[in-house]
Formats: C-alpha cells, structure tokens, sequence
C-alpha cells in the first residue's frame, strides 16, 4: 500500500469515537505490510459501517454475518490484544 491509499485508510479510521479510533488506527499502523489488495478492500468495506455497528463488533458483542468482515474483526481485536 502506498503512503496516499495509507493515508486515506487512517483519516477513515477517525471515528469520533475514541475506542473506534484507537483500535482502527492501532491495526493499521501495525498491520500495514499485511493488508494486501484483497485485505485492503475488506478493510475499506469494514470502515463503511456505522460507527455503532463497528463499535458492537469490535468489542465483540457481534459478529459479522460477511465471514471476511468477521475475520477481518477478529484480526483487529487480536492485534489489539497483542
């Protein structure tokens, strides 16, 4: 990914909400080399949900009815784990 598109995805990430923020800008900052073309739209489709929906799944009270999406939540909280 190259620092435009890097770029891009972290001012997406700001959610106005500081627990969002923090885990959505945290993985990307960690996983950046990880997130290939196929990843990157996952992830892109991730930052399209309501911030709501986000925070429900993020802190694992839902899961994601997109198996990609849902792996993709469950990468973002291991990282946060980590």
């Amino acid at each position: 990914m190259n620092d435009g598109e890097y770029n891009r995805l972290y001012w997406q990430c700001r959610r106005g909400m500081r627990e969002l923020d923090l885990l959505l800008q945290g993985f990307l900052r960690q996983q950046r080399d990880w997130l290939d073309t196929d990843r990157q739209a996952c992830f892109e489709t991730l930052l399209n949900y309501p911030d709501a929906v986000l925070l429900e799944w993020l802190m694992g009270r839902q899961i994601p009815s997109d198996k990609e999406v849902a792996q993709l939540v469950r990468n973002i909280r291991n990282t946060a784990a980590a």
